[in-house]
């Protein structure tokens, strides 16, 4: 991407695109309800950021009980919530940001800065979640966190690696815009 420059048409989108992927990321751990689930027959409990279901046996019908109740439940809701929301703000700036023809390096550099900010609240409410509910909340049988808790953890570390390169690409601002002379390696004899 540093090679070619921000111009290069089909490099220029990559970041808002990786943007947009940990968006639904983000709403397919929001949404789903796999943040634990028995990891063996019969499955009894199943829970999400907002409820916890269990059932008595294989064909019983489930019980679900809302997490907002307890204080823990929306704490890990409210810090991942505020997490998510951030990401999705960032995810307008890099598109409005990339959009434009002259790039502001400063303004790319405080998206990253703001993806930062919004992996801290995730991760915060990705640890509380666990902690708090192993232990508050009673569990039968063995259980595990499972595929939604990954797409959560899979958002916060895009979020982290993004920020990364958003704060990094205003070093190579001259690459990018092509102000630098290329240099030959060939040497006549």
């Amino acid at each position: 991407m540093v090679k070619y420059g921000l111009d290069y048409t089909r490099c220029r989108w990559i970041l808002p695109l990786l943007l947009g992927i940990g968006v639904i990321f983000g709403i397919i751990a929001l949404a789903g309800r796999g943040w634990l689930e028995s990891q063996t027959l019969p499955y009894v409990h199943q829970a999400s950021l907002w409820e916890s279901c269990t059932r008595p046996g294989q064909g019983a019908p489930w019980t679900c009980e809302s997490l907002m109740g307890y204080a823990w439940g929306r704490a890990a809701a409210a810090t991942y919530l505020v997490g998510f929301i951030l990401l999705v703000i960032c995810f307008a700036l890099a598109i409005i940001a990339f959009a434009i023809d002259t790039l502001r390096f400063n303004f790319i550099r405080g998206i990253g800065g703001l993806l930062f900010v919004a992996a801290v609240f995730s991760i915060m409410g990705l640890v509380i979640y666990p902690v708090k509910f192993s232990s508050e909340i009673e569990m039968t049988g063995i259980n595990m966190f499972s595929w939604a808790y990954g797409f959560g953890w899979t958002t916060a570390i895009m979020e982290i690696c993004l920020g990364f390169f958003f704060c990094c690409l205003p070093n190579y601002e001259d690459q990018i815009l092509g102000n630098v002379k290329p240099t030959y390696f060939y040497s006549s004899p």
